[in-house]
């Protein structure tokens, strides 16, 4: 069986690995060991933090919404459950975007 040499692949890993790091700050993007640390690092921090900005996105918008609804005196859930007893379904995202850009709209929802 002949001999198969392993050089070319494994240049082309570390490579690979080295140009996605360009741009860490020192070793992290010159020596491939702690390149693919940091590599590995970010990636289960952009992973786990996708999700975690919808939780953010979510809590911001009930802010906003919150915010808008104490103008009119009202509460955030007493307006919420206004709204799903009008059977008006809206979800947070539009309601945060209506409370901050279109006030006027968003009062007619209070009331």
């Amino acid at each position: 069986m002949t001999r198969i040499k392993r050089g070319v692949s494994s240049k082309k890993r570390k490579k690979n690995i080295l140009k996605q790091t360009k741009g860490y700050k020192g070793h992290r993007s010159k020596k491939y060991k702690a390149a693919k640390d940091a590599f590995v690092h970010a990636k289960v921090h952009a992973y786990r933090d996708r999700k975690k900005k919808k939780r953010t996105n979510r809590a911001l918008q009930q802010i906003k919404i919150n915010a808008a609804c104490k103008k009119q005196g009202v509460s955030y859930s007493k307006f919420i459950h206004s709204l799903k007893e009008k059977n008006i379904e809206l979800d947070r995202k539009i309601l945060a975007d209506l409370a901050q850009n279109n006030p006027d709209i968003f009062e007619k929802l209070i009331s």
